[in-house]
């Protein structure tokens, strides 16, 4: 689906959101929940990727085809790995064949599982037997996607004896981690984090829960963006939020204070403020523990004609695109002037403003809804619009009760 999005005519909104629930917290409890099944989800994420998860859980054997969702292979990598009688062909999109998961697999081994690889080394397709898993310590490099040390940490409790997980090197994307381990708390399942090892005790009896998702601050982060570039008094409201939140890219109510926006709370709903227009010349962030955020802090400082210097963005190469060239080349069609290297984006202040340019977004969902807030500032066309169902399908559609205009054009 291609779509031309212009702005809404009157750039100073007016308008609340109700936003799904989080992916992340979507995912990590729809496994839990299907290892102790005492545990009740509310407000669980409609994405694509939750959707796949969940019916991934479901098979006993087979292939199993995860397509794009990344988050998928390797929770139930580890899932498949610790499920005594199950032996599933693990697989996924063309790019997900091409996307690394050798450290989950090697360590998974290391605790005794049986995972074979399906044609190249270190890459899915992955021949899966179940069983029981009887080792209970493992190491593995701290400075790759947290994804692989939540998937050991969800299924720790499940092992004979406390797992102890040793983290080598700078850790990456530590709210992920901690959200893991905050789930794993709330149904009683007891863990500690210190320097850089984390152990998790055996689950000897998880609570009858139910679990609220709360909904997803990553994307929130495209309201944000909106909010910085429309007109100062703009106000949105978003739900449901809590103040407390588990997820790490709710530090975007503190990074757009830098742009103008300031967040209030009240119950479970933020209200994003655009309260002034003074700008900081140019805006730095290390981004490490919130990498799914730099598209959109990217874009919003193009859109406000500021330089950024973005780091620790090594994680983004391996997502569903190269999203650091991905960012190159898309903002550079619209006239940016921007530098990537392998862990880091700078964009340079200023730069021509074109309009009309299509928007290749890679099958990345991220890429199609970093670039929308734009539509403020030029017109855009997004190619494969529909990408957006991976972890937020109902994204058109809530830019349309804001007053931005949508048109189909193939």
């Amino acid at each position: 689906m291609k779509l031309h999005l212009t702005a809404p005519g009157d750039k100073q909104i007016q308008e609340s959101v109700a936003i799904t629930g989080s992916k992340s917290e979507s995912n990590r409890l729809l496994l839990l929940q299907a290892l102790y099944p005492n545990i009740r989800i509310e407000n669980l994420s409609n994405a694509d990727d939750a959707v796949v998860m969940a019916n991934g859980l479901q098979q006993k054997s087979g292939t199993v085809d995860i397509h794009h969702a990344g988050t998928a292979m390797r929770f139930l990598t580890a899932f498949f790995a610790t499920s005594e009688g199950r032996e599933v062909t693990l697989t996924g999109s063309k790019r997900m064949t091409e996307r690394p998961v050798k450290i989950l697999v090697e360590a998974l081994r290391n605790l005794g599982a049986d995972i074979r690889y399906a044609s190249e080394e270190g890459y899915p397709p992955l021949k899966i037997r179940g069983k029981k898993l009887t080792g209970n310590k493992v190491r593995l490099p701290a400075n790759v996607s947290s994804q692989y040390i939540s998937a050991l940490l969800l299924v720790a409790g499940g092992l004979e004896s406390s797992l102890e997980l040793e983290l080598v090197g700078e850790i990456t994307s530590v709210p992920y981690i901690k959200m893991t381990l905050g789930l794993l708390s709330r149904i009683g399942i007891k863990n500690e984090f210190t320097g850089q090892t984390i152990r998790v005790g055996p689950a000897e009896k998880v609570r009858a829960t139910k679990m609220v998702v709360e909904s997803d601050w990553s994307s929130a982060s495209y309201f944000y963006s909106i909010a910085a570039l429309s007109e100062v008094g703009s106000k949105l409201r978003l739900s449901s939020y809590r103040k407390d939140s588990l997820q790490g890219d709710s530090i975007l109510s503190a990074i757009y204070e830098e742009f103008g926006v300031e967040t209030s709370f009240k119950g479970h709903t933020i209200t994003l403020h655009k309260y002034t227009d003074k700008l900081p010349s140019a805006f730095s962030y290390h981004l490490a523990d919130a990498p799914d955020i730099a598209q959109t802090l990217a874009v919003t400082c193009f859109g406000l004609g500021i330089g950024c210097d973005l780091t620790g963005l090594h994680t983004l190469k391996i997502k569903e695109t190269d999203r650091l060239v991905a960012m190159e080349t898309e903002l550079g069609k619209l006239g940016a002037l921007l530098s990537v290297t392998d862990r880091s984006l700078h964009l340079k202040p200023g730069g021509s403003l074109r309009s009309a340019v299509a928007i290749d977004t890679y099958n990345d969902h991220r890429m199609a809804m970093a670039f929308a807030p734009l539509a403020l500032k030029t017109s855009l066309i997004i190619n494969d619009a529909g990408v957006v169902s991976k972890s937020y399908p109902d994204f058109w559609k809530d830019l349309e009760s804001l007053g931005f205009q949508t048109i189909i054009l193939e």
